[in-house]
This record gives structure tokens, sequence and C-alpha cells, in this order.
């Protein structure tokens, strides 16, 4: 029985049907989907990749993307407001006051020629839902609830200055700022660690719960879903495959499909031991410190040793100096003590001063393939670039290898070379990231959260044929994450670093066995589990239930704190 009233649906759409423009034909992409959705009320869309969740939360926006269309017949009505008939004028007068979005990927989102509290305050204050000053303080109370570091700070910065999870929760901020009627969250979490993802989604439930506002939280991560949603809808290739709320949902899935998803992740490959016929560690990161401009360290003492052929899976939340240790290692950021060893012979500290090769060796596939590609260039030419770089390589011998290495990453090579990277699904993205990262012949690669932002079964995919590829070409690789599903699964050693440090390493199967450092047994616990009531019963147990103080109400300024 819901706990909503008829009386208060904010949201209807009905029949909503969407079509994409390729190979000069209109296709259909989401096929008459209904969704009503309750002031107050926070629902789930689940489906792998292409199964029309962004889409549809862009609809609930009266939004249709490039090369998109609503078809006609569609409804989407709006708290009484026809969205398919409004004018465009009346359509924008809503999107970022009473409904706002919050996208995947802040990186992309943010005006990197901005700072983050100038773009902030631009809505309320155009709205004149806020004057500046207020807007301002109002987003300092924000960020305190978010937890961000030095709140009254950090809003002056520019997006480039933060870490990619500060920055996605800056823009968790940026979004509540005219305390609008319905949310529309696009994997809010995804770039988050474990431990910060818990604050966040507390701060998302706890401002849903006091203003009574409406959100759509579309996510793949089953167990976040589970802690957000009253209700779950799940979507595949553009229809609905069954609809429930979210306990029933957990307890008793009725389609094959959604039992699939619900499925925990099955691959799990054999931990390998480091050689013991005296082999020299691959890499050798050794006794590194490490700051950025202005002095302030980021590295302490860091020392780890990757073997060939072996996966080490670096962790720590955001900040711990995960993503700064690959800098070093690839020589963007030069060490102020220590160095890094490849073979056992030093690679020089800055990456201009390193040979051909020394630079070939350690290549990287990054977190988000949107921002890694060039989405104005075709697949054979970002494939192709660093083949011809290092290895010389032209014409029919170019065009072989490029073949080649996307048959390895099990893309057909006829249906693939001449397309550009937005014509591609977000896992086959990842894929042109990982062929990229091969053409240079590596035997080290840094892959630097390359599932996080994937749905499980294509995640699933990547994961696999990462491990391929290891078995196949002798690679060693370095896998900074903070999923720790993934770290079960393709990792031989763990580093866990914190604050710069590393608190604790060693070979997998001893580390997720306790007794383990305060800061590991923290993450290990972070991780969401699929039982609707965890994330409170963690929040009460850490003492963390009353997370977030009460918000002001809708054109006030925020108190002081």
């Amino acid at each position: 029985m819901t706990k909503f009233s008829d009386k208060d649906i904010l949201l209807e759409i009905k029949d909503l049907r969407i079509q994409g423009y390729s190979d000069e034909t209109w296709v259909d992409i989401i096929k008459g989907v209904d969704l009503t959705l309750h002031r107050g009320e926070v629902m789930g869309l689940i489906g792998e990749s292409g199964a029309g969740k962004s889409t549809i939360g862009a609809a609930a926006m009266g939004y249709a993307r490039d090369g998109t269309r609503i078809c006609e017949g569609s409804s989407i009505e709006f708290d009484g407001m026809e969205l398919t008939t409004a004018t465009e004028s009346e359509r924008r007068a809503l999107r970022g006051s009473r409904i706002a979005y919050v996208a995947q990927s802040a990186a992309a989102s943010f005006n990197p020629a901005h700072r983050i509290i100038d773009q902030h305050t631009e809505a309320p204050v155009h709205y004149r839902i806020k004057k500046r000053l207020e807007a301002q303080e109002d987003a300092m109370e924000l960020y305190e609830r978010l937890r961000l570091p030095n709140p009254q700070e950090i809003g002056f910065r520019y997006p480039h200055q933060v870490s990619g999870g500060q920055l996605q929760r800056a823009m968790t901020a940026m979004a509540m700022s005219c305390r609008p009627d319905l949310i529309i969250f696009d994997e809010p979490t995804t770039a988050l660690d474990v431990t910060t993802q818990i604050e966040v989604l507390a701060a998302i439930r706890d401002i849903v719960d006091q203003f009574n506002t409406a959100a759509i939280y579309i996510t793949h991560d089953l167990a976040v879903v589970a802690q957000m949603a009253d209700t779950i809808k799940v979507l595949l290739k553009g229809e609905e495959v069954e609809q429930a709320s979210t306990e029933e949902m957990l307890d008793n899935p009725q389609e094959d499909y959604t039992k699939s998803l619900w499925a925990v992740r099955s691959f799990k490959r054999k931990q390998k031991s480091r050689p013991t016929d005296g082999t020299e560690p691959l890499i050798s990161v050794q006794n590194v410190h490490a700051a950025y401009t202005g002095g302030v360290k980021v590295l302490d003492d860091v020392s780890f040793d990757i073997y060939p052929g072996m996966t080490v899976a670096v962790v720590g939340e955001s900040g711990s100096g995960k993503s700064t240790t690959a800098r070093v290692i690839t020589g963007l950021l030069p060490p102020m003590e220590g160095q890094v060893l490849f073979k056992g012979e030093p690679l020089p500290p800055k990456y201009t001063d390193r040979t051909r090769d020394q630079l070939r060796q350690a290549q990287m596939i990054y977190q988000m393939a949107d921002t890694a590609l060039n989405p104005k260039v075709k697949i054979h030419e970002i494939i192709g670039r660093p083949a011809q770089f290092y290895s010389g390589l032209k014409g029919t011998a170019l065009k072989q290898r490029v073949d080649e290495l996307l048959d390895l990453i099990e893309l057909e090579p006829s249906q693939y070379y001449n397309r550009y990277p937005p014509e591609l699904s977000g896992g086959q993205k990842q894929r042109i990231g990982i062929a990229r990262a091969l053409a240079a012949e590596p035997e080290f690669i840094i892959c630097d959260e390359v599932t996080s932002a994937l749905d499980q079964l294509v995640a699933e995919g990547i994961l696999r044929l990462l491990d391929r590829l290891q078995r196949e070409l002798g690679l060693a690789y370095m896998f900074i994450t903070h999923d720790l599903a993934t770290v079960r699964s393709i990792a031989d050693e763990v580093v866990v670093m914190q604050n710069g440090k590393v608190v604790e390493q060693g070979p997998k199967d001893e580390m997720f066995r306790p007794p383990h450092h305060p800061y590991t047994d923290l993450l290990l616990s972070s991780v969401p589990e699929m039982d609707p009531n965890w994330l409170t019963e963690l929040l009460e147990e850490r003492g963390l239930d009353n997370i977030g103080e009460a918000a002001t109400s809708k054109g006030d300024a925020a108190p002081s704190t």
C-alpha cells in the first residue's frame, strides 16, 4: 500500500515515446513509458547502459537531448503544466528553479573558467529567490551539510582545484540552491568513495525529507538505490520491465531481467602471488613525498611495488592521494623526495625528461571516457595516434594495427573504425580508452576508476576484458578504485591510502580478513548493502543519524552555523 496520495502527484508522464536520429532515420529509444511521481517521493530508475534512464530523466524537465525528439502523443505534466505543449521560455523558467538536475560528471558540467560559488549563486540570483550575498551564505551552509572541507572557502576555488568527489558534492549543493520541487539525480555518487558516498546520500535524503522534495534517482548501483528510493522502476532498452516499492522489489523481483541485475557480481579471478624466483618489481614507488603548488604535502613517504603480470588495487577516499600517486608515476608531478623505478632503473621525475620508450611503458585508462575521448575525432584516429607516435606506423600497417586493437577489445573493426565517440555507449567508449592505452604496447597500465561510471553488467564485461588482456599480453595494472567489489574481483594485492599515506598493504585475501587497520575497517564497513535500512542503521551506529540540521525554507537567508 503506497504512502502517497493521488492528490500529491507532482509529475505524471504518460505513454512517453522518444526517438533518436540514426543512419538517416528516426528510431524508437523510449517506447511508451509511464511514470507517476508524488511530492516527497523518490523513484529509482535502474537498468543497464542504454536502458533509457537518463533520457527519461531529461524528459521529466521537458527536454530532449540533441539528436532526439519527444513524439506526439506523449504527455509530461509537471504540477499541472503540460511540458510537451509549453513554450520553451516556460520550460526554461522551471529548469534550475523548480526542477534541478545533478549530472553524473561534475568535471564536465562545471565551467572551468568560473569559481564554484559564482556558478552556484547564478540560479537563485537569476530567479530572484535570493540576493547574491544571501545565496553565498546559503551555499556555504549547503557545503557544510554535504561535508565539504573548508565550507567557507572551498566555493571560491575553481573546479580544477578540488577533487572529483568534492566537485560532485558541490554540484549537488548547486542543484539545491533554489530548493526545487523536483531533483533529477543522474548517478550523483558515481565518482565518490564509499565513506564520502554515505555522507552525501544521507544529506540528499535529509533534504528530500525536510522539504518534501520529489526526486528521480538514476543509478546502476542497486545497493545505493535501496537506500534512497521509495519506488523502483526497472528499464530495459527503452521499455519498463517492472515497478514496485523498494522493499517489495528487493525481496521479490518478478522478472528474470530484474533478477539478473540483483545477482552479485560473478567475476572473481584467482589471486596471483609475487614471483619467488628473484624477479624484480616492474614498478617500484620508493619513499615518495610530493606537493602541489603552495607547498602543501599531498603524498607522505609512499612506497609499494607492482610485479609483472599482477594487479595492485590502490584504494582510499577522495583526497587520499591515489590519483596523485599515479601522476608521480607518469611524471606529471615530480616528487619532492623519493623515486619511481621501472625494472630497477630510476625514471626521470619529469615526463619531459623521459625517453619515448620510458613514456610508452606506462599508459593510463581514465575514469570518464566522455571527457577522455575527443568527441570530434574518429575512433581509428584516437587509437591510431599512439600507435603512430610510439611505433612509427603509417598507411596500411597503421590500419592493420587499429583493426587488431579493435579486435582485442571485442569491437568489430568494420562497425567502429569510422565512428565518433558520441555514437558509442559508455562501455564501448571505455573499451576505446583501453585500446588507446594498448596502442603504445606498454607493460604497465594505470586504470583510474575505469568501471565506476558503468552499470554492473557492463562493468563486469570490462573487468573480464582487462583480465583477458593481462593474461594474453602479460600486463601489470595499478587499479585506482573506491569500489571494493572491483577489488575483490580483480586485485592480487591492495594498497590502502589515507591523507597521502599508505596505512596498510598486502595480498588481497589477507586484506579482507580481520584484524584491519581502523581506516581499512571503515572502508569495508561503508560498502552499501542490499537492505533499505542499511544506511539508517550505519548512521546511527556512527552517531551520524542527525547528519544535517534543518535547512532554510525556500527564499530565506541561511542562518549562521
